[in-house]
C-alpha cells in the first residue's frame, strides 16, 4: 500500500497561506532491542541536548518511507543515516532557536492547521485520522511534524522577514527589461524551470584554502555527471543542502525566484544540462535542469481586487508575542459577521482602520505587506483567518468581496515578479541563518 500523501498548505506563521508542502510519515516503529535501552543510547549530543538513537531511527524509517514512495534504487544506509541525522541536528537547533524567542505552536492552533489540511483534502478530520492510520503511520507523530512546521515558519518570520525588501530595479531585472527603459517597458517572455541541485557546503567565513577545497570538489562531480552519474543518487550522497535525500529537486521556479547569476547560467539551458559550478550564499551550487515550460500569464487588462477588513494587537510593554498571539485567538473565537466591526472599533490597534470598523477597503495585490496578502489571498469571502504575523503586529483578517477590475498586464506581471523575488531572497536568508545556527552549535556525533 502506497504512503498517504496529503498537501499541506503553511503561512510564513500560520496555516492559512503560502509554503506548499507534501509531508508523507513513515510508519511509527519502536526500535529493536528494547526501547529503555534505545533511549539510553545517545546519536547526537547538541549542545546541552541530546538525539537518541530510538529517535534517529525512526525519523529514519520515515526517510526510507518516503525514498520507496518515490520509486527507484534506494542509497546506501549509511548515506541514509548520515543526511537524516544532520537534518534532525537542525530541526533541534530550530526548536531551541524558537525557544529562545518565545515561540511555540499551542493545541489550539495545532487543531486549525490539521483541520485546514482536511479541508483542503475533501476530508473530515476524522477522516484524515483513519487515512493516515489506515496506512501505517502513527496520527501523533504526523500531529508534531505539523506542530514542527508552523514553529520553524515562525522562527523564520522572526528572524528573516523583517529584512527583506525588494527593489523596482531588482524587478525590472528580473522581468528582463534594461535599466532606464521606463514605464511600459516589455517584459521578456517568462519561462519556468524544474531543477535539481547539488550543495558543496562552505562555512560562514571561510578561507582561502576552504573555498579552493570546495571549488575541487564541485568541479570533480560535474565532471561525473558530465560522464553519465545520476543526479539524483549522487545529491543523496554528497549533497551538503537540506533536500539532499530528495535527489536534490526543488520543484518549479522562475527566473526572479533564483539569484541573478543562476538566472542567467540556466536560461539558455534545456532539460536535462547541468551547470557549471555557481558561487551561491552557502558554497558552491551545481544546477540540473529536468524540464521548462512557459509560465502562465495573468488575464489580459484584469486584476482582482478584494474588500477586506482586519483587527491588528500589538504587544503591550512586557507583554511577550505568544502573549499577543493568544489574545488574538481568543478575539477570534467570539467573533461573528455582526460581531467584527465591533471588535475592531473597540480592540484594533490600527488608528487608520478601527474606527471605520477594521475597513480597509477595496485593496490591488502589491498594496500590502506580502503576508497580510498572501494570507488574505487563502480566504473565501466570509471567512476570517487565523492569527496573521506581520512586521505590524497580529492581524485577524476578513476578506469581505473579491471583484476583476481593468488594469494593465505590466503591473501584474511586476507584482508577480516582485512576489517571487521576495520569496527567493527569504529562502536564500533563511539558509545562510540556519547555516550559521549549525556552524556555531556544539555538536558531538556519537554514531
Amino acid at each position: 500500500m502506497k504512503p498517504l500523501l496529503l498537501a499541506l498548505t503553511l503561512a510564513l506563521a500560520l496555516p492559512t497561506t503560502v509554503i506548499a508542502q507534501e509531508l508523507r510519515f513513515g510508519p511509527s516503529t519502536p526500535a529493536a532491542g528494547g526501547a529503555g535501552r534505545e533511549l539510553d543510547s545517545v546519536a547526537a549530543v547538541v549542545d546541552d541536548d541530546v538525539i537518541t538513537r530510538a529517535e534517529l531511527d525512526q525519523a529514519v524509517q520515515t526517510a526510507l518511507g518516503q525514498l520507496r514512495a518515490r520509486g527507484g534504487q534506494l542509497p546506501p544506509m549509511d548515506v541514509v543515516r548520515k543526511q537524516v541525522l544532520e537534518r534532525q541536528i537542525l530541526l533541534k537547533l530550530q526548536e531551541r532557536a524558537a525557544a529562545r524567542n518565545g515561540i511555540s505552536v499551542d493545541d489550539l492552533t495545532l487543531n486549525a492547521a490539521i483541520a485546514t489540511v482536511a479541508q483542503r483534502n475533501g476530508v473530515s478530520v476524522d477522516e484524515l485520522r483513519r487515512r493516515v492510520e489506515r496506512d501505517g503511520f502513527s496520527f501523533a507523530r504526523y500531529r508534531e511534524e505539523i506542530r514542527r512546521e508552523l514553529v520553524s515558519s515562525r522562527l523564520r518570520q522572526k528572524v528573516v522577514d523583517p529584512s527583506i525588501t525588494v527593489s523596482d530595479q531588482e524587478v525590472d531585472l528580473a522581468l528582463g527589461i534594461a535599466p532606464g527603459a521606463g514605464p511600459g517597458a516589455a517584459a521578456a517572455p517568462a519561462r519556468e524551470y524544474r531543477l535539481a541541485h547539488i550543495l558543496v557546503g562552505l562555512p560562514e567565513g571561510a578561507d582561502a584554502a576552504q573555498i579552493e577545497a570546495a571549488q575541487a570538489k564541485a568541479d570533480a562531480l560535474v565532471a561525473e555527471l558530465r560522464k553519465g552519474a545520476d543526479f539524483a543518487r549522487l545529491a543523496t550522497s554528497v549533497s551538503d543542502a537540506g533536500d539532499a535525500l530528495n535527489g536534490g529537486e526543488i520543484g518549479w521556479r522562475s527566473a526572479a525566484q533564483l539569484p541573478p547569476a543562476f538566472a542567467e547560467a540556466i536560461g539558455s539551458m534545456s532539460a536535462g544540462q547541468v551547470t557549471a559550478p555557481l558561487r551561491g550564499t552557502n558554497g558552491f551550487e551545481i544546477v540540473r535542469v529536468i524540464e521548462v515550460r512557459n509560465a502562465g500569464e495573468a488575464a489580459p487588462g484584469q486584476i482582482v481586487q478584494t474588500e477586506v477588513r482586519h483587527i491588528l494587537l500589538r504587544a503591550a510593554p512586557g507583554e511577550s508575542d505568544d502573549a499577543v498571539r493568544q489574545r488574538a485567538l481568543r478575539l477570534r473565537a467570539g467573533l461573528n459577521d455582526a460581531g467584527f466591526a465591533a471588535a475592531a472599533r473597540a480592540q484594533s490597534q490600527d488608528p487608520g482602520s478601527a474606527p471605520k470598523g477594521g475597513e480597509l477597503g477595496w485593496v490591488s495585490p502589491g498594496q500590502l505587506v506580502p503576508e497580510f496578502e498572501r494570507a488574505m489571498a487563502a480566504l473565501k469571502p466570509g471567512e476570517i483567518s487565523q492569527p496573521v504575523k506581520t512586521s505590524f503586529g497580529w492581524h485577524l483578517i476578513e476578506v469581505k468581496n473579491r471583484r476583476q477590475v481593468a488594469g494593465k498586464v505590466e503591473d501584474a506581471r511586476r507584482m508577480q515578479a516582485r512576489e517571487a523575488i521576495y520569496k527567493r531572497k527569504i529562502e536564500e536568508e533563511w539558509d545562510i541563518w540556519l547555516r550559521r545556527l549549525r556552524d556555531e552549535a556544539y555538536v558531538d556525533i556519537r554514531l
